[in-house]
């Protein structure tokens, strides 16, 4: 068994139609959508590395959204494969970029609003925004929001959690639009298909909003419990160098920072890509590094694991477009 070839994370990597997508992209431009040929997407993720979008597009509200949708509804996703990108954590773009659309949510979905003890919530608000302000209105519920760094759209096709909570432990519903239904629908928590840091949810489709049940409470004891939470992440998270979150999910009944440090993995480089000296399941990473150079030290990893008689690690970073390094 060799890092390169059988312990390489898999790769979200479409074939796309180059000439469909511009399509799709002059029909937005067309219609008033500021379109953004060769963007990059480097600035656009915590990592700060990998190629750019072949476009993108940030709709301002749900008409803006309904009008990609339908237009990138005419292809199939073979030809106009879509990327929704969120708050740009827990993404690995591959150096050679993104052959598709990108589409990410824009002014009109940041917004949050009571309705006793229910919260609503767009789905371009960041997560951490939203953990503090249900914790001033005296609501508790979404403490473990925190310290992700996570827009609402993005926690919920992740359910992403921590600090032993997660977004759809009091979920009610979530307003998703995709190509099937441009105008949007109210998906019931139970047709989600949420599970340990994934959902059911299909490429082609966007969290607009999203609607929890919160109980009501102190709401100083809501923001120490806050507090307690930023100051363990400051404390265990390598913030104040670039990284993509938790790189691996952690197995059942284990850690995956703990295998990674048990079996030596802290240190280990690839190129300008680093394992965290302070959380092993946390990837760091250098100016001038390359995405090529991120997958290589998670193959690595995953190899130094297995060696020492651990399980094969899943990713929780996804991982997207071309990797020009990648063999067949």
């Amino acid at each position: 068994m060799t890092a390169t070839t059988d312990l390489r994370p898999a790769v979200w990597d479409p074939p796309a139609d180059p000439s469909a997508v511009d399509a799709v992209a002059t029909t937005l431009g067309a219609a008033g959508l500021a379109v953004r040929a060769d963007d990059p997407l480097a600035r656009q993720t915590t990592l700060g590395v990998g190629g750019a979008a072949r476009c993108r597009v940030e709709p301002r509200n749900g008409a803006e959204l309904a009008t990609v949708l339908s237009a990138v509804a005419a292809y199939d996703e073979a030809s106009v494969p879509m990327l929704v990108l969120g708050r740009g954590s827990n993404l690995l773009v591959g150096d050679g970029g993104w052959p598709g659309l990108v589409v990410r949510l824009g002014a009109g979905f940041k917004w949050q609003r009571r309705e006793g003890d229910e919260v609503r919530a767009g789905g371009g608000l960041a997560l951490p925004a939203l953990a503090a302000w249900t914790a001033a209105e005296g609501l508790a519920g979404l403490e473990f929001g925190a310290g992700i760094p996570a827009s609402v759209g993005g926690s919920v096709r992740m359910n992403a959690g921590a600090h032993s909570g997660s977004t759809g432990d009091r979920l009610v519903d979530v307003d998703v639009a995709s190509t099937e239904a441009p105008e949007g629908r109210t998906v019931a928590l139970a047709d989600l298909g949420l599970g340990y840091r994934r959902s059911s949810l299909p490429p082609r489709s966007v969290v607009t909003a999203a609607r929890w049940c919160l109980e009501v409470a102190d709401p100083a004891a809501i923001r120490a419990r806050l507090d307690e939470h930023r100051a363990w992440r400051r404390a265990t998270q390598p913030l104040r160098q670039r990284n993509c979150g938790s790189v691996f999910t952690n197995p059942p009944g284990d850690s995956a920072g703990r295998l990674v440090e048990a079996a030596g993995g802290k240190g280990l480089r690839v190129g300008s890509a680093e394992i965290s000296a302070k959380h092993a399941n946390f990837i760091v990473v250098e100016p001038g590094a390359l995405a090529a150079d991120v997958r290589a030290l998670i193959a690595l990893v995953r190899l130094r694991v297995v060696e020492h008689g651990g399980p094969v690690l899943e990713p929780e970073v996804r991982l997207v477009g071309r990797f020009p390094d990648r063999t067949p």
